[in-house]
């Protein structure tokens, strides 16, 4: 029990005083690329399946 009690204390102080957050104009900045990524990406996963659907159509008409 005792190291499970150090271990909150030492997390506790790390998370407190040894880490480095990011300022709010970093974060949201990086909050805007996340955001603009997974557009990106869902629009190349959109485009991907909308010309498989497509392509197994055409199979299938055969």
């Amino acid at each position: 029990m005792r190291k499970f009690i150090n271990y909150l204390k030492e997390s506790w102080t790390e998370l407190t005083k040894k880490v480095t957050w990011p300022t709010w104009s970093k974060l949201q900045s990086s909050a805007v690329l996340v955001l603009v990524a997974t557009c990106i990406l869902a629009v190349v996963v959109f485009a991907m399946d909308f010309c498989f659907q497509k392509i197994m159509e055409f199979v299938y008409a055969l």
